[in-house]
């Protein structure tokens, strides 16, 4: 039974190794195609626009050029996810490659424009980028075709506690192409009758990967371990208590692995490189979009003639509060009963100018000057309102984790999550944030939040019944960390 068992899994995990050749193969294959446009267009048109000692020197020039290309479209593609093919949804894969190409076309258009001291010639600069973007789009698709067909998707087991799966289920189901829950099992069935049922499945192949969904920390450990020395791969809900001991570090003074989570969550010399880029970069966007920034409040102000901003009590570390600023996108009389409530999809309370700058997302620059300020910073916990975070509170108390840094202008919840994603998820998503701190993150969060701009899910409201982002199927019992 072993040597059959070892068998199966060697085997599945040569599997694995290949699919991921593939992915990469793939994905490979796509940038080639970008970067071959590129070198022909620097080939026969490019090098002629620029100073004549570059032409000179045209074959070191062909090298350097495709070689600063290249790193460039490969940095942004896998900052974006253009390579997650296999991962993300088509649709997500072709907008996250066109766009790590804009960006990667942006930066070299600029080096272009220097090169040759003038403005670059467009028009057969943007044939390139037209013929890279179709060339995506098409690719994509056959590429994503290909390993679909080759890899179907995972066949899951399930494991649940008391709590609705509804959600959970309806998560794995929005990726049909990735993920078949073909099982669901209750813990009460019993670890020793589960783990049995779970190695019988996988060696049957009617499954390939256990899902561990709301069970106790006893029970979840049995199953997790036993999984664990079988290369059973398994897919973890995480509990608050998991995610921060994710970002703890590791110690080795005595003979014992020890996990150190420290009392503060950011250091001293990271609080200062935070706050200086928070300032400069405030200050260089306050100068760059101020005429955006007139032409919305203009806008603003010939609708109806209200104020221009809106201002609002919002809570940022500790728990202080202060006015977050915002271009006003609802009518005056918005909240006239007094009840705070987020925007809910087709929101009626909204302007017509309103559901433009959301759209755009124009009405947050004026929270570069809360940022400024030192209220907020550029990345961090979306700050909320008092009287949500004590809705919130009441039935999880450790909503007040986000409160541990500074409320930031956008964050993990809003790269990874949506608008209407559960306080619950936001929460861990936030302090995945908080206990993974870095300058980098911080930096690749920023260029992540361009990319956020532009896709429509991240502005979605929340169902017309509900009040906050709590839903209304819970009956007002919101995720707890039980254990």
């Amino acid at each position: 039974m072993n040597t059959n068992g070892n068998y199966y899994e060697n085997r599945l995990r040569k599997r694995e190794s290949f699919k991921r050749l593939i992915n990469i193969g793939l994905s490979m294959i796509c940038l080639l195609l970008e970067i071959s446009l590129f070198a022909y267009m620097w080939q026969f048109h490019f090098q002629f626009q620029l100073v004549d000692p570059l032409q000179k020197i045209w074959y070191r020039g062909f090298l350097l050029e495709n070689g600063i290309y290249s790193a460039i479209l490969i940095f942004f593609s896998v900052t974006y996810g253009g390579m997650r093919l296999g991962y993300m949804k088509n649709t997500e894969i072709i907008f996250s490659q066109v766009f790590a190409t804009l960006m990667a076309d942006v930066l070299i258009y600029a080096e272009l424009c220097m090169m040759a001291r003038s403005i670059f010639p467009a028009d057969m600069f943007l044939l390139m980028v037209f013929l890279q973007i179709i060339a995506v789009i098409i690719y994509a698709n056959i590429a994503n075709k290909i390993y679909r067909t080759a890899f179907p998707p995972r066949e899951l087991l399930l494991i649940h506690g008391d709590r609705p799966i509804e959600d959970i289920v309806n998560k794995f189901e929005s990726r049909k192409d990735k993920y078949k829950i073909t099982k669901c099992e209750h813990i009460k069935k019993g670890t020793t009758e589960l783990c049995r049922e779970i190695l019988d499945n996988y060696r049957n192949g009617e499954i390939n990967a256990v899902v561990i969904w709301d069970i106790n920390e006893k029970d979840r450990n049995i199953i997790l371990k036993f999984c664990y020395a079988h290369s059973i791969r398994v897919y973890v809900m995480p509990k608050i208590s998991d995610v921060i001991l994710v970002g703890s570090e590791e110690l080795h003074v005595f003979d014992t692995p020890i996990l150190l989570t420290r009392e503060y969550s950011l250091s001293m010399e990271q609080r200062f490189i935070k706050r200086s880029i928070d300032v400069i970069c405030s200050l260089i966007l306050l100068v760059v979009t101020s005429p955006l920034m007139l032409l919305t409040a203009l806008a603003i102000k010939l609708y109806d003639g209200g104020p221009v901003l809106y201002k609002q009590v919002r809570c940022t570390t500790g728990q202080r509060e202060f006015y977050i600023m915002k271009f006003r996108s609802m009518r005056t009389d918005a909240e006239k009963d007094g009840v705070a409530r987020l925007a809910q999809k087709g929101d009626k309370r909204i302007t017509p100018v309103g559901k433009v700058i959301r759209k755009c997302r124009l009405d947050e620059l004026p929270q570069l000057i809360n940022i400024l300020r030192g209220d907020m910073s550029f990345i961090g916990p979306r700050p909320e309102r008092p009287e949500i975070i004590a809705q919130y509170m009441e039935v999880m108390p450790e909503f007040a984790f986000r409160m541990k840094v500074k409320a930031g202008l956008a964050g993990f919840a809003q790269v990874y999550g949506k608008y209407n994603t559960s306080p619950y998820d936001k929460l861990k998503l936030d302090l995945t944030y908080i206990e993974n701190y870095s300058v980098w993150l911080d930096l690749k969060l920023m260029l992540l939040t361009l990319k956020v701009l532009f896709w429509p899910d991240s502005t979605e409201g929340v169902e017309s019944e509900q009040v906050t982002a709590f839903k209304a199927t819970y009956d007002g019992r919101a995720e707890k960390d039980d254990d």
